[in-house]
């Protein structure tokens, strides 16, 4: 059962992240209120938050995700791929050190994008992509075996049209996996039952389990019809200012 979650709201210079959508500047206001929408939904799930500050200095800091990877009583201070996020990590890892009993880091030369790490019960999916290098890869799965887990990395940069591996698949729980076409029969997802997102609804691929609650991105009507045949109690956020900044669901949050 996850308790607990980090979260940041947006700065007003938002808008001035990196973003490869196409889709517009966001809306700030609206940001704010999308946001706010998604902190009481994770309290509704029986989360309890820390809110931390928003950070004017760092635009894309609201995706704190990407900053470290939470397991147990460990945190793993990540290293992103982006030079310009690299400072998210210093300003974070506070609330991570007052959170976990212990903190390991990532360290150069790899790279490592939260985003890019799925967790699938004891087994640990790790993406190469734009930000997260083999380097960054390799020292996270020495990690994990040396906490008795198990990882795979899965390179999915030929794939393209996605940012992070969780913008392509997340972990629905019951040894299930919610995947876009493009990865749906990899040999890393052998063993999962794959739940495959329609053609057009790529975006709801990353999707959040909160508990007994499956959050997904609104307006996917039949990823959300085949949730619902498989009897998950699903509730959709508005995402809309977000996506405009490559973020989804996942990025919005630590959950522990």
């Amino acid at each position: 059962m996850l308790t607990r979650a980090i979260v940041r709201p947006p700065a007003p210079n938002f808008a001035a992240g990196l973003s490869a959508a196409g889709l517009g500047a966001p809306i700030f206001g609206l940001a704010l209120e999308q946001h706010a929408r998604y902190c009481a939904t994770l309290e509704r799930c029986g989360l309890e938050l820390t809110v931390l500050a928003a950070d004017a200095d760092f635009a894309d800091a609201t995706f704190v995700e990407d900053t470290a990877i939470v397991i147990g009583d460990l945190a793993i201070l990540s290293r992103p791929g982006a030079p310009t996020r690299l400072g998210e990590v210093a300003r974070i890892a506070p609330a991570l050190e007052a959170a976990f009993e212990r903190v390991h880091a990532i360290a150069a030369p790899g790279t490592l994008d939260g985003g890019d790490v799925c967790q699938a019960d004891n087994h640990f999916f790790i993406g190469l992509s734009e930000r997260t290098n083999p380097a960054g890869a390799r020292q996270l799965a020495e990690l994990l075996t040396r906490e008795g887990f198990t990882s795979t990395i899965v390179d999915l940069r030929d794939v393209g049209g996605f940012l992070h591996l969780k913008s392509a698949f997340t972990y629905l729980g019951d040894r299930r996996i919610v995947a876009i076409e493009a990865v749906a029969t990899h040999a890393a997802l052998s063993g999962f039952e794959i739940v495959r997102v329609a053609p057009g609804e790529g975006y709801a691929a990353n999707l959040l389990r909160l508990n007994d609650v499956v959050v997904i991105a609104a307006g996917f009507p039949r990823l959300r019809a085949e949730l619902d045949r498989l009897g998950y109690a699903v509730e959709p956020l508005d995402m809309s200012e977000f996506r405009k900044m490559d973020g989804a669901l996942t990025c919005l949050s630590l959950r522990f």
